[in-house]
């Protein structure tokens, strides 16, 4: 695919119509209902979804869609779009300007192109398979940090911390105690697009869809980064659980989640 390739450009123009409805329903009320207990799906989610999905079919009518806030329906093509209309929901209704929108291509089971854009800092970022990562246009490289302890982390919690807090905190803790700091800004696929950057050295997370994921896994490959589960297998975005490093960290990160995995079973053994 050329660079001026007919995916990229759908891809970011549907993007940048989702990013320019959350601008404009950034400062103003508007309708949220909760899917969970604290799961909160808002009116400009809809909006964005209805937007992006208008797009994508007047220029591929037979492609399929998944999306975030629709239900899956399979039409048998080879071409995929995965669809997350406003990544940070939460953020966005309490005005905490760290949202994006994401949309990935998966062709043939294979994600090859990539878009996460966040509209308030107006970051595009953009990737194809084989071709790199930009942002706005300049291409991003991961960072060439050496060591865990001077790295900074991004991660974040699931919908159902709640209900699992036991089970997620102890990854949190762990990590805490080895790098020299942890972010949490509340969107995978900024903090995904962040690692592709340079600006976080790694991120991991237990529970995440493809969707939040798709884009942001590209971008982190596609700017020389390294992407795993937690076993340390390589990614798949069907995968829930994920660790995203600039490479030269990643084992590092991997044996901490070993030991927090080891410490877990011995505990349950103990219970």
């Amino acid at each position: 695919m050329p660079w001026n390739s007919r995916f990229l450009e759908i891809a970011i123009e549907a993007a940048k119509e989702a990013g320019r409805i959350q601008k404009l329903y950034y400062e103003h009320s508007y309708q949220i209902v909760y899917k969970g207990e604290i799961n909160p799906v808002t009116e400009v989610d809809k909006r964005c979804e209805q937007a992006i999905v208008q797009i994508i079919h007047q220029a591929f009518p037979d492609h399929d869609l998944m999306t975030e806030e629709s239900q899956y329906e399979a039409k048998g093509s080879p071409f995929k779009w995965i669809i997350d209309p406003l990544d940070g929901t939460t953020n966005y209704l309490h005005r905490f300007p760290c949202f994006s929108v994401s949309v990935g291509l998966e062709i043939e089971g294979e994600v090859r192109l990539g878009v996460v854009y966040g509209p308030i800092l107006e970051e595009l970022f953009f990737a194809e398979k084989g071709k790199g990562a930009f942002l706005n246009g300049r291409q991003i490289a991961v960072s060439k940090l050496t060591h865990l302890r001077k790295a900074l982390l991004g991660t974040g919690f699931p919908y159902d911390v709640h209900e699992h807090v036991d089970d997620y905190l102890p990854y949190f803790r762990g990590f805490l105690k080895k790098t020299f700091a942890i972010r949490r800004p509340g969107s995978a696929a900024i903090d995904l697009a962040y690692v592709a950057a340079g600006r976080f050295d790694g991120f991991w997370e237990p529970k995440l869809h493809p969707w939040d994921v798709a884009a942001g896994v590209l971008l982190v490959e596609e700017a020389g980064g390294v992407v795993t589960d937690f076993e340390g297998r390589p990614y798949n975005i069907y995968f829930e659980k994920i660790v995203a490093s600039n490479g030269l960290i990643h084992e590092d990160m991997l044996q901490v989640i070993r030991e927090i995995q080891k410490e877990q079973r011995l505990d349950k053994e103990t219970v």
